[in-house]
C-alpha cells in the first residue's frame, strides 16, 4: 500500500509532463504551420515583400519549397503529439531539423550580418531549445514505459 502512495505523484507528474510537452508541441507546431501556409506565396509572403527582392522564378521556386517543408514539419508535430511519448524517433528527427536549421541561421548571422529582432528568439529556440525538447520528450517517454511495465 506505501509503495502504490509513494509512486503515486511520480505517476501524476508524469502524467503532467506529458501534457505540457504536448500543448507545448502543438503551440509552437502552430508557427511553421501558419508561416509555411504564408510562406507558400514565395516572393508575395509579406515579410520577402518589404525587402524589395527581384522577382526570380528560382528564388520565389525555393521559398515555396522550403515554406512547403516548413509547413510538413508543422504538420508531422501535429501528427505526434497525441501519442508524443511513443514518437521519440520522429520527435528527435524533427528537432533535428530544426537544430539544424537553426545552425544555418547562425551561419547567416555571422557571413551576413543580424536579421529581424524575432529571428534572433528563433535562432535560440532551435539551438538551445531543441536539446531540451528532446531531453523532455525522453524523460515522458521514459515515465510512461516505467507506468507500463
Amino acid at each position: 500500500m506505501n509503495e502504490r502512495i509513494v509512486n503515486q505523484p511520480a505517476m501524476n507528474a508524469g502524467t503532467a509532463g506529458r501534457r505540457a510537452l504536448q500543448v507545448a508541441t502543438v503551440i509552437l507546431a502552430l508557427v511553421p504551420v501558419i508561416t509555411g501556409l504564408v510562406g507558400m506565396m514565395g516572393l508575395g509572403d509579406p515579410l520577402y515583400g518589404k525587402l524589395l527582392l527581384p522577382h526570380d522564378a528560382t528564388l520565389d521556386s525555393n521559398l515555396r519549397f522550403y515554406a512547403g517543408v516548413w509547413l510538413g514539419l508543422g504538420l508531422a508535430a501535429f501528427w505526434i503529439a497525441p501519442r508524443i511519448e511513443r514518437e521519440t524517433a520522429l520527435f528527435r528527427a524533427l528537432w533535428l531539423m530544426i537544430f539544424i536549421g537553426g545552425i544555418g541561421r547562425l551561419v547567416s548571422l555571422v557571413a551576413v550580418g543580424m536579421p529581424f529582432a524575432p529571428f534572433i528568439g528563433f535562432t535560440a529556440l532551435e539551438v538551445i531549445g531543441a536539446p531540451l525538447f528532446v531531453w523532455w520528450q525522453q524523460r515522458v517517454a521514459r515515465a510512461a514505459a516505467a507506468r507500463r511495465s
